[in-house]
């Protein structure tokens, strides 16, 4: 899992610990896995997801060109005790930010956008006061998280958010608040992951098409495909049934704080949409296929650089890639927003899987390592082990 993404739960779950009430703790209930011996181990990985490393539920949805099979494991309600539904709708947090870069990445095939353009074509004196080369931003450098911009994650007043987290907060404020902050380094000259930097290619979006980027990706991605178990909520606190209750950690051996309703616009085009493993695995499926972008933008997309860590993930443009343990690499994106964590990847034989557990962030760093080993695992399932 990701460990360089500051995320929204991240940001502001102690604040929210401090000012909301909690729920009760939760109690493991393990749905009926598959009987092979694939199945088997993967629901070993749910169950230690939500015994050991303390999550309520866990969903993993795998995919490849022969079917599907959807493991759950743990209550999507600790008080009720209800089990997840294998069809369950969540909060994906940061993996938006693939929607959100097919969308621009469209844009650039129909020769509305120059990935190479300066932001400040499109959105004037918006980050051209950042230091002296708020200027030299282009819009690529936002995609891949080159252009220096500090993350407004970073800087939130998690109290506000505590008072009302039903609130409006509005992107452009989001942006200025990173942007009062000094640069993290010249654009173009490092790696360093940001939100305010999709926060822009929404506004992007916007400018140049004259809709909502929500209603874009609706019109772009989620109709085409006929996701219907995918959304952009807007303000919207809800979550479309059935979903699970969202959950953060308060701190070791204390209660599960229930964190459900919140208004998702603060994450923006950063981190709104609501989706589910069925429909995260669609999506991708199609993305890698090429049925949602041209050759050369999916190139585009797809040409990465490193992102620093030891892991051997790279970035490319909303897109991130990492080394399978049985060979090759896989194509995804990992999530954490208030009350849920969820990875999501494909290969390019054809394979997709996506991972849920309801609760995030404030967790151990078991959970997240957890998710990343089932994400794997599934993706792994049928290959022939290869040298790297």
């Amino acid at each position: 899992m990701s460990t360089h993404q500051r995320t929204l739960g991240a940001a502001l779950v102690l604040a929210l610990a401090a000012g909301l009430a909690g729920g009760a703790a939760a109690t493991a209930a393990t749905a009926e896995a598959g009987r092979t011996p694939g199945a088997t181990r993967l629901q070993e990985i749910l169950d230690r997801l939500t015994t050991v490393d303390g999550g309520p539920g866990a969903l993993l949805d795998v995919r490849d060109r022969r079917g599907g099979t959807v493991l759950t494991s743990g209550v999507a309600d600790v008080r009720s005790g209800r089990p997840v539904h294998p069809e369950s709708r969540f909060r994906i947090g940061s993996a938006t930010k693939m929607f959100t870069a097919t969308v621009l990445l469209q844009l650039v095939g129909e020769g509305r956008v120059d990935l190479d353009a300066k932001v400040e074509r499109h959105l004037p004196g918006v980050v051209r006061g950042h230091g002296n080369d708020g200027r030299r931003v282009t819009v690529r450098q936002l995609l891949q998280h080159t252009a220096g911009l500090p993350d407004f994650l970073d800087h939130l007043k998690p109290q506000e958010i505590v008072r009302d987290p039903l609130a409006h907060r509005d992107a452009r404020d989001l942006v200025e608040t990173a942007l009062a902050h000094p640069p993290v380094f010249e654009p173009g000259t490092g790696w360093d992951y940001s939100n305010t930097g999709y926060l822009l290619i929404g506004m992007i979006i916007e400018e140049v098409t004259g809709h909502p980027y929500g209603d874009e990706i609706r019109r772009r991605v989620v109709r085409p495909l006929r996701l219907r178990e995918t959304s952009v909520p807007g303000e919207s606190p809800d979550i479309p049934r059935p979903h699970p209750r969202g959950y953060a950690h308060t701190g070791e051996n204390a209660p599960l704080l229930d964190i459900t309703r919140i208004n998702p616009a603060v994450g923006g085009a950063a981190g709104e949409v609501v989706s589910s493993g069925g429909d995260m695995n669609r999506f991708l499926a199609a993305l890698l296929d090429g049925r949602l972008l041209h050759p050369a933008q999916l190139r585009e997309m797809t040409t990465t650089r490193p992102t620093g860590g030891t892991d051997g993930r790279a970035y490319g443009l909303g897109l991130e890639s990492k080394p399978l343990p049985c060979g090759g690499r896989y194509w995804g994106h990992t999530g954490d927003f208030l009350g849920f964590e969820t990875a999501s990847g494909a290969t390019a034989g054809g394979r997709q899987a996506t991972v849920m557990v309801n609760a995030g962030p404030g967790g151990s760093d078991a959970q997240s390592d957890d998710i990343g080993v089932a994400l794997e695992t599934a993706l792994c399932q049928g290959r022939p082990r290869t040298s790297r």
